[in-house]
């Protein structure tokens, strides 16, 4: 005979989870570094072209989570 498991009930969420919005920046973050990367074994020019695409991408990754956090409740802000 098999065991019964009795299940109590579960209190609702007290409130909602925050997802960010899905974004390109990260990959373009990877893809500078890559270049990055690579640029120092290879050649400076490529160094600096990866140098400019991982801090563009930074600035505006870390512009776009700021407007994101902004948006939220009060009760939210940690």
């Amino acid at each position: 005979m098999a065991d019964q498991v009795r299940h109590e009930p579960v209190d609702p969420a007290g409130e909602s989870i925050h997802l960010p919005d899905p974004s390109y920046l990260p990959v373009l973050v990877a893809f500078g570094t890559t270049i990055v990367l690579v640029g120092v074994v290879i050649n400076w020019v490529l160094f600096a072209i990866g140098l400019a695409i991982t801090l563009v991408a930074t600035l505006r990754w870390i512009g776009q989570a700021r407007a994101e956090i902004a948006e939220l409740p009060l009760e939210h802000h940690h």
